[in-house]
């Protein structure tokens, strides 16, 4: 998701620095860039030149510190809320007071976040949706106390990056993993319910319901570890049983089986990522 964010940004026309763990990580990270703007040049969605310069337009850094003057940061380490809630509290010590905080979380409150800061009114969330590069959503999520100027200012931030922004209040899921995760989950409960096999599940909601994937193609791709932590999220929230992570769910993924990510999930994947045909 970071190298997703950063390389939006970059084509937008916003220099953008870019904050790893390592070397290896900025690698890695300018690894997916690269691809993924070397698909869009392919494809005719982008010229080279100007690839190019988006490309340039990325500086990379092991340091917090180097995000000082930055205007906007837009967090996506681990979803994990002491891992955040440590990154921000360094961040408020060495960035500008006028710097606006944004998350990328997918379901963590954002007001928990922001109370570890000192300016909790430039701070909200900035919900991306995977892969950046594709999807036109960002859900902007207003924090308890996230003020009318900061709002203004990251709807525009979006629409300047060509993307749509979508306003919600501060409640677990927002307004997407809200609604998106019952559905996988009640799907993984057909299945465990043995009423239809992971195929003829996805192929009756891609032709029923016109879903471009089915339930299992989408936890798939998503990440079966992704949708436990959210559905966690939303229960100890909520503690609403249709919620609560299936077994099934939680015994493949303690199994290793997330999805292409891993090779395996409810279907099985080559090394490209590519889904094997049974």
């Amino acid at each position: 998701m970071g190298s997703g964010i950063a390389q939006a940004c970059a084509q937008a026309g916003f220099d953008v620095t870019v904050r790893e763990v390592d070397q290896r990580a900025i690698e890695r990270g300018f690894a997916s860039v690269d691809g993924s703007l070397a698909r869009l040049v392919k494809g005719g969605r982008a010229a080279e030149a100007d690839a190019k310069a988006a490309r340039e337009r990325i500086q990379p850094t092991i340091s917090l510190e180097d995000l000082r003057d930055c205007d906007l940061v837009i967090e996506a380490v681990l979803e994990i809320m002491a891992v955040k809630r440590d990154v921000f509290a360094e961040l408020d010590r060495c960035c500008k007071p006028e710097t606006i905080f944004t998350s990328n979380t997918s379901s963590l409150p954002i007001t928990d976040m922001a109370a570890i800061t000192k300016r909790t009114d430039r701070f909200a969330g900035l919900h991306f949706f995977n892969p950046v590069a594709v999807m036109q959503l960002v859900e902007i999520v207003r924090g308890i106390s996230t003020s009318d100027e900061t709002m203004a200012t990251l709807r525009a931030f979006v629409e300047k990056l060509g993307k749509t922004p979508v306003i919600c209040k501060d409640t677990p899921g927002f307004v997407v993993n809200k609604l998106l995760v019952p559905y996988m989950i009640g799907a993984i409960r057909l299945l465990e319910q043995d009423v239809a096999s992971p195929e003829d599940i996805d192929a009756a909601v891609k032709l029923g319901l016109r879903h471009p994937m089915g339930p299992f193609e989408l936890l798939d791709y998503t990440g079966l570890d992704i949708c436990m932590h959210v559905a966690n999220v939303l229960y100890e929230e909520f503690k609403d049983p249709s919620m609560a992570p299936p077994p099934l769910l939680r015994r493949m993924v303690a199994a290793g089986h997330l999805g292409r990510k891993s090779g395996r999930g409810f279907y099985e994947y080559d090394e490209k990522g590519d889904r094997k045909k049974s």
